[in-house]
């Protein structure tokens, strides 16, 4: 039985797509969870207009990842914390504080699970930190660590 997904269902497909699954499962599962709906010839013209949709997003959400990317990337940051004599941080600089470095410098907001550090910076001086803002589009920032 060909289905329309109406919900993305993992190991089968995403909102919108068109999949043959047996008659079982689609009935005693998908159709009654919500989670899909019968091919119809209207039907599959609705899915076809959803995925036109869902394309044109996803190239608005790719252009803009690559705006971003091109303002951030590898433009150097400077963070003031206080260190001890050894250049040794009192605390360490998370993604949280770099997501706000960012929106203050640049009036960029960036979510800062998106902010990735190969781990925590507990030292002065430079540090590299990857911004992951699409699946496709990375970003390198350099960050300089300098006592307050």
């Amino acid at each position: 039985m060909k289905v329309i997904l109406i919900a993305d269902v993992e190991g089968l497909g995403s909102r919108g797509e068109t999949v043959e699954v047996k008659d079982g499962y689609a009935n005693n599962y998908l159709i009654p969870k919500g989670l899909a709906v019968r091919r119809t010839k209207g039907k599959a013209r609705e899915a076809e207009q959803l995925a036109k949709e869902k394309m044109a997003k996803a190239d608005r959400e790719l252009r803009r990842a690559e705006e971003a990317a091109q303002l951030i990337s590898g433009r150097t940051f400077e963070v003031t914390a206080k260190a001890g004599e050894e250049g040794k941080l009192f605390g360490t600089i998370t993604p949280k504080d770099i997501a706000e470095l960012i929106k203050k410098d640049l009036d960029l907001e960036i979510d800062r699970k998106k902010i990735h550090l190969d781990e925590h910076i507990k030292s002065l001086g430079f540090h590299e930190a990857r911004v992951k803002l699409h699946p496709q589009v990375e970003a390198i920032i350099h960050l300089k660590v300098v006592p307050e």
